[in-house]
């Protein structure tokens, strides 16, 4: 969901964990050139091994990636690409406040969650456009989205795990299943975050973007999946509360289960033709049988 790019306002690309100075805070496709991170600490899975190091895309303009080593797949069980904000992170609330906090200095008035649900798609300025009756001009997208971005971090570090989330990838992890991580918050935000919910170790890779947000995911996925050469496409299936998290799974070939508890409304959800949940726990249900 909710932070830009697929069912969230995608986060700005600012202050990083690796010395990086501030950008311009934009949602968007990337456009920065990748850099490492520290190494994890943790296996994947339990008896796993660890890898010492980041694991560095080649491209120059996609999402620093945190990797560890990746376990061998149980024949029959899906490998999940989780969505971060809106579907493991509970945090449209947050959203809907910073919204109406950024609303209230370029002169638009209060939505409700309701509302924002039906307006609000990828890319995000044809969100505003659904809003003002015309697409705002790059300076205007520009204005928007840093005053969106100054409120919604002043509040976020209020926001917890959806309900149940911790606990579901723990027993994931423990049955031998893998699960990943791909955001288009930006990398050093999304580290430190997940981090901070001690869920790091129940991925086999996370993934932020790098870079301006304004677009949507499926070309992240892409180089998401590139990193993981041992997950079978025809395993994958992309868990997120956005249509666009169905565009990205459809645009390589992998299946999507979709999460009402975040950006969107369930109509628009339903409008992408693939399964569309209320728990978490549904969601990796439905998965396991889209894979079986």
């Amino acid at each position: 969901m909710s932070c830009s790019g697929t069912g969230c306002r995608r986060f700005p690309a600012s202050s990083t964990e690796t010395g990086h100075a501030p950008g311009t805070p934009v949602r968007g496709e990337p456009g920065a050139p990748a850099r490492g991170a520290p190494a994890l600490g943790a296996p994947a899975v339990p008896g796993a091994p660890v890898l010492s190091a980041l694991s560095v895309p080649t491209h120059t303009d996609g999402c620093r990636t945190r990797a560890v080593a990746f376990p061998a797949m149980g024949k029959h069980s899906a490998h999940v690409v989780w969505d971060w904000n809106g579907t493991l992170l509970d945090d449209i609330h947050t959203v809907i406040e910073a919204t109406n906090a950024s609303f209230a200095e370029i002169g638009l008035g209060p939505i409700t969650l309701e509302r924002y649900r039906e307006l609000y798609c990828v890319p995000v300025p044809r969100f505003y456009e659904r809003l003002m009756g015309r697409m705002p001009t790059d300076e205007e997208w520009a204005a928007m989205d840093a005053v969106f971005h100054k409120h919604y971090w002043r509040l976020a570090e209020a926001c917890l795990l959806t309900a149940g989330a911790a606990e579901l990838l723990a027993e994931r992890q423990t049955a031998g299943r893998t699960q990943s991580l791909l955001s288009l918050a930006p990398h050093e935000h999304l580290i430190p975050i997940v981090r901070r919910h001690g869920i790091e170790e129940r991925f086999v890779r996370v993934d932020g973007r790098v870079g301006a947000s304004h677009a949507g995911k499926a070309e992240h996925m892409v180089r998401h999946l590139a990193a993981m050469a041992h997950v079978p496409p025809e395993r994958i299936v992309v868990v997120g509360d956005a249509a666009d998290d169905a565009v990205a799974a459809a645009h390589v070939g992998a299946k999507a289960v979709l999460y009402t508890g975040g950006s969107h409304s369930r109509a628009s959800l339903r409008a992408t033709g693939v399964p569309v949940v209320d728990s978490l726990a549904e969601a990796v249900e439905v998965a396991e049988e889209l894979v079986g």
